[in-house]
């Protein structure tokens, strides 16, 4: 069973029922298998500003937050228009001045758009107090759905949940609930849906004394089903993560598993308890080792990045510090690991590109490396990349895609330019078609020689 295949649950629609497979939506953000995979067998290879668009939906200010596709409706997160220092505090003030990027209004929004057009269908506030913190801002969390309810956090910590028509069913501000953030870069991590639970992590305290903490809650409802701290040594910066969990599966055991504050832990779904924990990511105990790449499985076997270096690997399956026992490898090279880029594997490699677009690829069973660094189209990286049969896609803050080829040897299949504005957030696979969120706008791209009827 080593490093076999995860599982896909197929996923209903609640309007009319509607059978759906897997591949037909993107719930969350890193998609319905929780690792940034998707097997779309006709996902464009190519595009321009003018091929291969289906639409192009204006957005009024930018966001890390991916966009989520579910039956016929596609759901984004996005602040009002730029307002200028509005909600800024000093620091994020000086930061913006320094880069000249304006976080965008006040006002966070959930936008819901037609999938098979772009209209906008309805908009709901989420919530307010956006402002820059880095590169980012208040939006960057992305939604979730299960086909029924949308659940939408902001980095200030509103937890809502809506129907599907845009009614407001619940809602949280989990820093008046469990305290202050205190992550020194701002709230970046999004919920995880899993076994019909919305699983929030807080992992921080370099800001503040409040502990760090998984929360579940009930996606109709709001009911908090259970929170867990989340204990750890770490110190200086160390606390903070920008990670989203995700969940590993075997036999017939389900673990979600998050990572930050120097290791890796995996928590059990029905209380949020600790299971297993291995150290490992900050094995020098350096003080700025905050990690921005969020975990990833294949089969029963945990990858995590941190600051660039290591990169480790867990088996699951342990119980208590399984350091020692269930690390079976580390990878400490100066160069190929990533900083804010996710890693993605399918199990026999494991996919990496840092923050400058340098590309690695490892052998996942041993951690070798097969090939690289190499380099991709110059630009900062900050998006996560996407990983289908043969390829896999990279997308840098200058809305650059890469696309490489799959496997032992370093070969870049397209480079596609869509437009030179700021874009950090990850992309979205559903059916045969992809969707990127730029600072401007959504798109919905797709081989138009190859797509088939909605």
């Amino acid at each position: 069973m080593y490093l076999r295949r995860m599982l896909v649950v197929c996923l209903f629609v609640s309007a009319g029922a509607t059978h759906l497979s897997a591949n037909d939506n993107w719930p969350q953000w890193r998609g319905p298998t929780l690792d940034s995979r998707t097997d779309c067998a006709q996902l464009p290879l190519t595009w321009t500003r003018n091929e291969n668009i289906v639409w192009k939906t204006p957005l009024p200010a930018w966001s890390a937050a991916t966009p989520i596709v579910f039956g016929d409706r596609v759901f984004v997160v996005s602040p009002t228009a730029g307002d200028g220092e509005a909600g800024e505090d000093e620091v994020a003030r000086t930061l913006r001045q320094m880069d000249r990027r304006d976080p965008g209004g006040n006002q966070i929004m959930l936008h819901c758009l037609a999938r098979d057009t772009g209209k906008e269908l309805w908009k709901r506030p989420i919530g307010t107090g956006n402002t820059l913190f880095g590169k980012h801002n208040m939006a960057s969390p992305s939604p979730v759905t299960n086909g029924r309810q949308i659940v939408t956090l902001t980095g200030t910590g509103i937890l809502t949940g809506f129907d599907y028509e845009g009614k407001q069913l619940w809602q949280h501000d989990l820093q008046k609930k469990y305290g202050a953030f205190g992550l020194g870069w701002g709230y970046a991590s999004s919920p995880l849906l899993h076994d019909d639970k919305v699983i929030v992590e807080v992992l921080h305290q370099t800001r503040g004394k409040s502990p760090s903490y998984l929360a579940a809650f009930d996606p109709a409802s709001g009911k908090v089903l259970w929170r867990a701290l989340r204990e750890s040594d770490a110190q200086w910066e160390c606390p903070d993560a920008y990670t989203t969990p995700t969940v590993l599966k075997y036999d017939d055991r389900a673990e979600i598993i998050v990572s930050g504050a120097d290791c890796v832990t995996a928590h059990d779904p029905k209380t949020g308890y600790e299971v297993w924990r291995a150290a490992g990511l900050n094995p020098e105990k350096r003080k700025n080792y905050r990690i921005c790449g969020s975990p990833t499985v294949a089969g029963d076997v945990v990858f995590c990045t941190s600051r660039r270096r290591p990169v480790i690997a867990v088996r699951g399956g342990g119980k208590g510090d399984v350091t020692s026992s269930h690390t079976l490898w580390t990878f400490s090279e100066r160069r190929g690991g990533p900083d804010v880029p996710s890693a993605i594997s399918d199990g026999k490699y494991l996919y990496m590109v840092d923050d400058r677009g340098i590309a690695s690829c490892l052998d996942a069973t041993n951690g070798k490396r097969v090939w690289g660094p190499e380099r991709t189209v110059s630009g900062t990286v900050s998006a996560s990349p996407l990983l289908t049969d043969g390829r896999w896609y990279i997308t840098n803050e200058s809305g650059v895609t890469t696309v490489l080829k799959t496997g032992p040897q370093f070969e870049i299949l397209a480079t596609n330019d869509l437009e030179d504005v700021y874009t950090i957030a990850s992309l979205a696979a559903a059916r045969d078609q992809l969707f990127i969120r730029t600072s401007d706008a959504v798109y919905c791209i797709a081989d138009k020689a190859k797509q088939r009827p909605q």
